[in-house]
């Protein structure tokens, strides 16, 4: 059994007061229940789980977690990686940073997309 649990950091100018995370319901359930198939497809898999928190968060809070398990570890960290490269990109939640000087909404980064790139040749 593999599980990450990532947590809220701060930025590197340590200015991070709050994040928050939003999301629609349903949609976003239905989406990371269809990940999460993807992945036992993918892998074999006895199970996989996807948990992600939304509304305002501290940093160091817990953000999301996946867990996997498999009879070998390569499937089991492999499908984890994937699930989390897929957080990072496509699941569908908006997220805005709270620093004292306002607030103002996360834009994708190239590292995260180039990270879940990988997994369309496999």
């Amino acid at each position: 059994m593999v599980s990450f649990t990532g947590i809220v950091r701060n930025r590197p100018d340590g200015a991070l007061e709050a994040m928050e995370i939003e999301h629609y319901p349903g949609m976003t359930e239905a989406a990371l229940e269809q990940i999460a198939s993807e992945a036992m497809e993918r892998w074999v898999l006895s199970d996989a789980l996807v948990v992600h928190r939304f509304g305002v968060l501290k940093v160091g809070e817990p953000i999301m977690m996946v867990a996997t398990a498999a009879r070998h570890r390569a499937d089991a960290f492999a499908s984890a990686e994937f699930l989390m490269d897929y957080l990072k990109s496509r699941a569908p939640f908006w997220k805005k940073e709270y620093v004292a000087t306002g607030e103002a909404w996360v834009e994708a980064r190239a590292e995260d997309e180039a990270a879940l790139d990988r997994w369309q040749n496999e």
